[in-house]
């Protein structure tokens, strides 16, 4: 039995998402003839109370067309220093988009709508034009943290008296949405653009969306060609993510359940130093001084349990739709009945 804990898009599709997808209507794509894709893509536009939705095969290439859309080069966008798109999109805002990034010391991937006003460049020629707000909810790095919506809604504010575009992040955002009895429709009305992903909880092989306002969305099919995104036949996958969409969202409840027993499990052990506080599917722990990261990981690979090494005797859990009820009982048996500190 294998438990592979590095992250939530290890996960392999159901029978009932196969099914799905092998019985998927399909078309041309390019030419906007696949009826599978366009029922996704307006199922997404509905859900969050936008008119258009582009269906994506990755969510840095979502994010990254979000950031062209809204900017021009030489322009800056604000995040959070643990952001996704400043940390593990490759560069992408430079090198695509031309853009500088404003990084904000936030708590867990989290800032406050003080911090964004104290952040905007000013106005003078010689300073980079802020021209965005970007912000990731849950937050990878941050431990799957979900943001206060009170605080999104302040970040809105401001954004609107300076003319300011604001776009969500949203990778795994269906967890925020359980975890706060929220609804997209809520995101939808204060985001200009959102990107969620499909193959992370919510167990799809592939793709991401990326839902926004018309004047934001009326090149993005043009930017996603650019990129190299266009596909052909692709309703077999958006198959898969309205198969997702109907039964694995709900179900998201569960994967928190066993992080936080995951979480107080690892609270009560003496090799562990620290252990952020779950809400989501994310575990993020650190090791006391005396236990070594490498050997630590390994030994966790002779119980046929992988995980991830964030560095700085950091590292990361992250439980998922195949993460089964004994794979879970012997985790927490692996973590009581070994002794993980150096000899």
């Amino acid at each position: 039995m294998i438990i592979d804990l590095r992250s939530d898009t290890v996960t392999k599709p159901t029978k009932g998402m196969l099914d799905a997808m092998f019985s998927a209507k399909v078309g041309d794509d390019v030419f906007r003839e696949d009826p599978t894709v366009n029922e996704l893509e307006e199922c997404l536009a509905k859900m969050f109370g936008k008119p258009k939705a582009l269906f994506f095969p990755s969510g840095s290439m979502a994010n990254q067309t979000a950031l062209k859309l809204h900017t021009n080069p030489g322009d800056q966008v604000i995040c959070d220093k643990y952001a996704h798109i400043y940390n593990y999109e490759a560069g992408g805002a430079s090198f695509n988009s031309g853009l500088s990034c404003k990084l904000i010391d936030g708590n867990r991937g989290m800032f406050t709508a003080n911090q964004v006003i104290e952040a905007i460049n000013p106005s003078e020629y010689y300073y980079s034009q802020t021209r965005l707000v970007e912000v990731e909810n849950t937050t990878n790095k941050g431990g799957g943290a979900c943001w206060n919506f009170e605080e999104l809604k302040k970040i809105r504010t401001v954004c609107e008296e300076n003319e300011l575009g604001y776009h969500l992040d949203g990778a795994r955002l269906w967890n925020a949405l359980v975890a706060k009895n929220e609804s997209a429709k809520q995101y939808g009305d204060i985001f200009d653009s959102i990107s969620v992903c499909l193959s992370k909880g919510l167990g799809c092989p592939i793709g991401s969306v990326l839902i926004g306002d018309e004047d934001i969305m009326k090149n993005a099919i043009r930017v996603r060609k650019i990129f190299g995104g266009n596909m052909r036949q692709v309703g077999y996958l958006a198959a898969a993510a309205l198969f997702a969409l109907d039964n694995n969202v709900e179900r998201l409840a569960d994967d928190h359940k066993k992080a936080k027993e995951i979480e107080a499990e690892l609270s009560n052990l003496s090799f562990i130093k620290k252990v952020e506080p779950v809400e989501t599917n994310i575990v993020i722990f650190e090791l006391q001084p005396n236990v070594d990261e490498t050997s630590f990981v390994n030994q966790l690979k002779e119980n046929n349990i992988y995980i991830i090494g964030m560095g700085g005797r950091k590292l990361r859990i992250v439980t998922h739709l195949d993460y089964t009820n004994e794979m879970h009982d012997k985790l927490l048996s692996v973590f009581r009945k070994n002794d993980f500190t150096n000899k």
